[in-house]
């Protein structure tokens, strides 16, 4: 019996093939803006936000005004909703 070296192009394909099985095999991550239910309020976009139904909005939100200083600090499980001059909804998103 003669042992033949495999050529190295094949060698990766292997590993390249069981690298893509274990990412496939893994549940995929929640997206951010599900962390806060940002996506699901984009029908909103547009309205007062006096408008805003509570019982669709998590614990934690904020408001943001033009012209305010948001901090820093990222919460995934936080609501932003961004408001215009005139109070109504720019955008959602988390952090």
């Amino acid at each position: 019996m003669t042992v033949r070296p495999v050529p190295g192009a094949a060698l990766l394909a292997v590993f390249g093939m069981i690298a893509l099985g274990e990412c496939l095999a893994r549940p995929a991550a929640e997206p951010p803006a599900e962390r806060c239910g940002a996506t699901r309020l984009h029908g909103w976009i547009g309205q007062p936000v006096a408008a805003l139904d509570d019982q669709y909005l998590p614990e934690t939100m904020r408001l943001i005004r033009p012209g305010d200083m948001a901090s820093p600090e990222q919460n995934p499980g936080r609501l932003n909703v961004t408001l215009d001059g005139a109070g109504r909804v720019v955008a959602f998103h988390c952090g």
